[in-house]
């Protein structure tokens, strides 16, 4: 599902113009990624998470220079689904 078919699905069920429904679309994932750039999490009941994980600075090998480089210490975005979430995507999967 891309998000034009989320537009238009949600556009279908509410009657909402679909250029409004995208304004909002973009404005709501525009403020997760404004929020996870300052380094706060984002939490939506019943859906899930979305939240920054600090990775620390690791040694790794190149096998094919044979030699070690480092890998800096960085953030990265991990989205974690709510347990109901979670648990309706395995049950749906486990019925196929």
């Amino acid at each position: 599902m891309t998000k034009a078919d989320i537009v238009k699905e949600i556009s279908d069920q509410t009657g909402i113009d679909r250029r409004t429904v995208l304004a909002t679309v973009e404005t709501f994932m525009e403020s997760i990624i404004e929020a996870m750039k300052e380094g706060e999490n984002v939490y939506l009941r019943g859906f899930g998470s979305f939240v920054v994980k600090h990775r620390a600075e690791k040694a790794a090998r190149n096998i094919t220079k044979n030699t070690t480089i480092v890998i800096p210490a960085r953030k990265v975005p991990i989205f974690r689904p709510a347990r109901g979430f979670l648990d309706d995507v395995k049950n749906n999967s486990e019925k196929k």
